[in-house]
């Protein structure tokens, strides 16, 4: 078990990486605000790569029109779950936004996205021109997209997806469009009852609007040596809704009744259900903290997962509690997963 309240050598890299870009920027902004102005693209890129580098090789960065701001400074993990953390550490790092820089961890949607044009491949890219034939799977938060422009039958598959990527960004916001947008298709040939890109932002706000409130699911299965297994998971449950919720906190309670299948019953269901009481209990007041992802049952164990953010306090909390658990030796793992690995099979 890690020891808790220690961050480990990757957390402390990534802190000293995102103090230094600050203290750069504050001393490189003057220089920077001249160049923007000038609109000297290739002096940009000549002082701003290397500094988002030196955080981590994987950002990327660009500038974009601000919402409330001239110009806003991007840097984002595109779309690499491992990276989110990581980039959204850097925008919450970042001093208070003033009339010509804000700060973004993600792209952000552009009101005026329909007007672009850019080159792709060499040839003109423009948004007004994209058209897209949108599924919604049947009970399921997310929307499989695909993409078809005139000029895709030009492009090889991977310039193709780039494009599609950038677009959906543009139209939705990188965060929404991982929120719920699921399959993503490039297309040469348009698809049959496409519609025009501007109407996917309504799509999505008419889908979203069915998960305001807290849901979860029941699921069974089995485990790796075909017992049977009985899961609950938060529904949808996304990553990019608790960013910098990095820390996985596994939570192991062994219980002592349990029917033929392996699976909790009687006096040991009840102090289940008790302890997962109290945990939500606490975690409701670090709710800007962690949260409680999922839990399984197998195999005369429970394992509750929970993910939280490594400077709050919910693994101290989570070993305070394991202490009263009465039934065989209860287990605290911790560890980092900024991906979310450990709970893949329930994402959504």
């Amino acid at each position: 078990m890690r020891l808790f309240g220690r961050k480990d050598a990757d957390e402390e890299e990534a802190g000293d990486g995102i103090a230094e870009f600050w203290a750069w920027w504050e001393e490189a902004r003057p220089g920077l605000d001249s160049l923007v102005a000038e609109g000297a693209a290739e002096g940009l890129e000549e002082r701003l790569a290397p500094a988002v580098a030196a955080i981590h090789p994987g950002l990327v960065w660009e500038i974009a029109p601000g919402k409330g701001a001239a110009h806003a400074l991007v840097v984002t993990a595109a779309g690499d779950p491992e990276l989110r953390s990581l980039a959204h550490r850097w925008a919450k790092a970042a001093p208070p936004s003033d009339l010509l820089w804000e700060f973004h961890p993600s792209r952000q949607a552009n009101p005026q996205a329909m007007e672009l044009t850019l080159d792709v491949g060499g040839h003109e890219f423009a948004l007004d021109k994209v058209m897209l034939g949108l599924r919604v799977p049947r009970d399921q938060p997310r929307v499989d997209v695909t993409a078809y422009h005139p000029i895709f039958g030009e492009l090889d598959e991977d310039t193709r997806m780039e494009a599609t990527l950038l677009a959906l960004d543009w139209l939705l916001g990188e965060d929404d469009v991982a929120r719920w947008v699921g399959e993503i298709t490039p297309a040469t040939f348009q698809p049959i009852d496409s519609v025009a890109a501007a109407h996917l932002p309504a799509v999505v706000a008419d889908l979203a609007s069915g998960y305001t409130e807290e849901e979860w699911v029941l699921l069974e299965g089995q485990t790796a040596s075909g017992a049977p297994l009985v899961a609950t998971a938060r529904h949808p449950l996304r990553p990019v809704d608790y960013p910098l919720f990095d820390q996985h906190i596994a939570i192991t309670l062994p219980y002592a009744h349990r029917d033929e299948n392996g699976l909790p019953v009687g006096d040991s269901l009840a102090a289940l259900r008790d302890f997962e009481e109290r945990l939500a209990a606490r975690l409701l007041k670090l709710r800007d903290d962690a949260v409680l992802a999922a839990h399984m049952s197998a195999e005369g164990h429970r394992i509750i997962h929970v993910y939280a953010d490594p400077t709050g306090d919910a693994a101290i909390h989570a070993k305070e509690l394991i202490v009263s658990w009465e039934e065989g030796e209860p287990r605290v793992d911790v560890a980092a997963d900024p991906a979310w690995t450990a709970v893949v099979a329930f994402l959504t």
